[in-house]
């Protein structure tokens, strides 16, 4: 009797309802991609507004994410997982109706916010609701619903931006919301975790720790890299990260406890997801606006031309996951962000002069099987090097990290991007960036060189045993 059979009609409302919030948080960390160039030339951004429009949903999501899942936890999965929902559609509301870029900016700080609530409260209901010898399986059409909304992004919101207007790839969250909320309510049992405090103190310090490096980089170009604004931003950032770091030595509950990263597996995952994320939304960030400036592609055919990067995630990313149990991990992380940096700098190479589409493909190929390559590995090194009981924060550090990696890999590209010309040099600043993403590939690649090499488990050991966690955007 297959899996499905034996399902009963409430997980399967749980699947589909937690599936639903996973995805529309996953498109939006990206669906903005090809739509960035209408929402230029509409609203009159500058380089630097139209990566805030990306990092605050980022930034928002990263520093949120572990304390909404305490939250959770003490007050009820389901109700909280419906209350970030709401908030998510009623941010996106407010994007869409944006007139200006600081409005769509600060709208998408809350989008964020609602994201960061949605998603680890749908993986504590799928675990909830699922005994753990059918977790997996649910867990992997879950992470494979994700993953295509990641991938897809960038087309359907160049789809719907030709299509309608940049405004509705907003829009259609709205409805989203409203059949799913009501359904939440009625159809997925209430559950509760363990109480834990919530760390309120740790989650604004290293809130502010990050925005403050991050300002830095992103305002160094506009206002110059010795001036006050910028070496002012990086060293109250330091401080802030420094007291962080002592807050948590010592906090009773931290939200991020520092010992974990004791475990060099776990520290090297980390370390490799960051950069592999740096890269990947960065490439995403750039290539969509490459397409649109050098081809004259219309959104929509901008997020076509990204499918042979993307799609790759169809077939490798399962081949890979597969691979980790039988060669483990550090060999998939280093080839995969080996062949991920080739990529990019084959596709710099190729971009810098004149350049036909077609010489693209391959290069798109190549990137997109390496990051689809290591992606799984990354986080199942840094989530299985701890034991099982530590798995849902352990999770929660790794998608937090990532999340972090985007807000960095934009911020310093934009800055390449910037100091090459921007706009008025599209092609020189595009091939730096391109070999940036390149750089913090390789980044990767030497971190996951640190992922121990899979040994047998030493008689009498205790096994903590890898259970799948989803990939989130």
């Amino acid at each position: 009797m297959g899996s499905k059979e034996r399902t009963t009609v409430e997980q399967r409302w749980v699947l589909g309802l937690t599936a639903v919030g996973s995805v529309v948080v996953a498109l939006d960390a990206l669906v903005v991609a090809a739509a960035l160039t209408t929402i230029r030339q509409d609203l009159g951004a500058s380089i630097e507004q139209l990566e805030w429009t990306v990092n605050a949903y980022s930034l928002s999501f990263a520093m949120l994410l572990m304390t909404a899942a305490a939250i959770g936890d003490r007050w009820g999965r389901r109700r909280t997982f419906a209350a970030g929902l709401a908030l998510f559609s009623v941010a996106s509301v407010a994007c869409a109706l944006a007139t200006s870029v600081p409005w769509l900016i600060a709208a998408r700080t809350f989008q964020g916010v609602g994201a960061a609530v949605v998603m680890p409260l749908a993986m504590g209901l799928l675990g909830a609701a699922f005994p753990p010898e059918r977790r997996g399986w649910a867990i992997g059409i879950f992470s494979g619903l994700t993953g295509l909304a990641v991938l897809s992004g960038p087309m359907l919101g160049g789809a719907v931006t030709e299509g309608l207007a940049w405004q509705w790839i907003f829009w259609i969250n709205v409805p989203v919301g409203a059949i799913a909320i009501p359904l939440v309510l009625r159809k997925i049992p209430e559950s509760r975790g363990a109480a834990r405090r919530v760390d309120l103190r740790g989650a604004a310090l290293i809130s502010l720790a990050v925005l403050g490096i991050v300002w830095g980089v992103v305002r160094g170009e506009a206002t110059g890299w010795a001036g006050l604004e910028v070496i002012g931003s990086f060293v109250l950032g330091a401080l802030l990260l420094s007291a962080f770091l002592a807050w948590e030595r010592r906090a009773p509950q931290p939200m991020v406890p520092l010992s974990y990263f004791r475990s060099r597996a776990f520290s090297a995952g980390n370390a490799a997801g960051f950069f592999l994320t740096a890269a990947l939304f960065g490439a995403v960030f750039f290539l969509a606006q490459y397409m649109q400036a050098v081809f004259g592609s219309g959104p929509m055919k901008a997020g076509l031309q990204l499918l042979p990067w993307t799609a790759t995630l169809f077939l490798v990313a399962p081949i890979s996951g597969r691979l980790v149990d039988k060669i483990g991990e550090r060999p998939l992380v280093v080839t995969g962000l080996g062949l991920q940096a080739a990529g990019m700098f084959w596709i710099s190479r190729v971009a810098y002069g004149s350049v036909e589409y077609s010489e693209l493909v391959l290069p798109l190929i190549v990137a997109g099987c390496g990051v689809s390559m290591a992606m799984p590995a990354t986080q199942s090194a840094s989530v299985g090097a701890l034991p099982r009981e530590a798995v849902g924060i352990a999770s929660g550090i790794y998608t937090m990290m990532r999340q972090l990696g985007g807000v960095v890999g934009v911020a310093v590209l934009a800055a390449v991007f910037a100091a090459a010309g921007g706009y008025e040099s599209p092609t020189t600043g595009f091939t730096r960036v391109l070999a940036g993403c390149g750089v913090l590939s390789l980044l990767g690649a030497f971190a996951g060189l640190g992922i121990a090499v899979r040994r047998s488990p030493t008689p009498g050991a205790p096994v903590a045993r890898r259970e799948p966690v989803g990939e989130s955007a």
